[in-house]
């Protein structure tokens, strides 16, 4: 069997396993929290090079992406320096793939009309493969990154815009202690509902689903949420403000939908081949071959939403 572990700088509320047999072969997927520890983070991650079959960064990112260049965290480069031996990934492998793919598929089956929709990706930085599908697909995108990265109640209105504030800020950011970015630890937990007006704007809310919880207000009625890894929890947390339908890229596995990185680490091992050697278009083939769509859960009927 092989071990898939995610190791995350999150909540250790959110920690999961699960046992699943793809393609003939049976794998564990495994995410352990350390509650924002990056003390702990290294260690595991030391401990478990050349035990596992693959490790995975969860609640952070090795680096970003942005406009054709490469921004790696100095931090979290530092904290998996002791990962000589077992592939290491961040999930960045997807994001660039099945995420732009689920957009697509979204708009082809009639199930979301981005042309016509108004779209609010909470960090595009975070998921640029997402923000230029978007752009492409969508004449109203705001990007929230400034928002939900920086605390600036500043929207951003185009692509260029966010290239442009991610080549002035991404050499920056990439120096910075990672919690100043991005939720970590038992600050995963805590919702504090903040620029309501662009959640109530947008028809559809995409992106890291950490970002969109830590700021979304009380009614999400008839909205439309296009994330990643989300829990049972956190399911019947949208249910209750009446978000109409859940759209996640990955699997529901063991009552809940995996992290990008997790699912990254899975098709790394489906594929066995060096990461180096690993293209976009063996991840669509590994997708291909496993029969994979995105999960589309209707939480709230179309008639319950327009009586509440």
């Amino acid at each position: 069997m092989k071990h898939v572990l995610s190791i995350s700088l999150g909540s250790s509320s959110r920690d999961s396993t699960a046992e699943v047999e793809l393609l003939g072969r049976r794998f564990l997927l495994e995410r352990r929290g350390t509650d924002g520890s990056l003390e702990r983070f290294e260690r595991l991650m030391t401990a478990n090079d050349g035990v596992v079959d693959c490790l995975c960064v969860g609640g952070t990112n090795l680096g970003l992406h942005c406009a054709g260049r490469y921004y790696p965290f100095r931090e979290i480069g530092r904290l998996t320096r002791g990962v000589t031996r077992t592939p290491l990934v961040d999930g960045a492998g997807l994001k660039d793939t099945l995420e732009r793919l689920t957009l697509h598929w979204l708009q082809e089956r009639g199930i979301v009309d981005f042309a016509g929709a108004k779209v609010l990706l909470v960090c595009g930085i975070d998921r640029f493969g997402m923000a230029e599908t978007l752009d492409e697909m969508s004449a109203h995108v705001v990007f929230g990154d400034l928002m939900f990265n920086l605390g600036l109640p500043l929207a951003l209105h185009s692509l260029r815009g966010l290239q442009t504030v991610g080549r002035l800020l991404l050499p920056i950011v990439g120096r910075l202690p990672f919690k100043w970015l991005y939720p970590t630890g038992e600050k995963q937990d805590e919702i504090v509902s903040k620029y309501t007006r662009w959640y109530e704007w947008a028809d559809v809310i995409a992106g890291d689903f950490l970002f969109i919880r830590r700021h979304m207000p009380d009614d999400l009625s008839g909205k439309v949420i296009v994330t990643n890894s989300t829990t049972e929890g956190d399911v019947e947390e949208l249910r209750r403000r009446g978000v109409r339908l859940l759209v996640t890229s990955t699997p529901v596995i063991a009552g809940r939908t995996f992290a990008t990185n997790v699912m990254e680490g899975l098709f790394v091992c489906l594929l066995d081949k060096p990461l180096t050697e690993i293209t976009p278009e063996d991840y669509v083939g590994v997708a291909d071959a496993l029969g994979w769509e995105p999960t589309v859960r209707e939480l709230t009927p179309a008639d319950e939403e327009q009586t509440t």
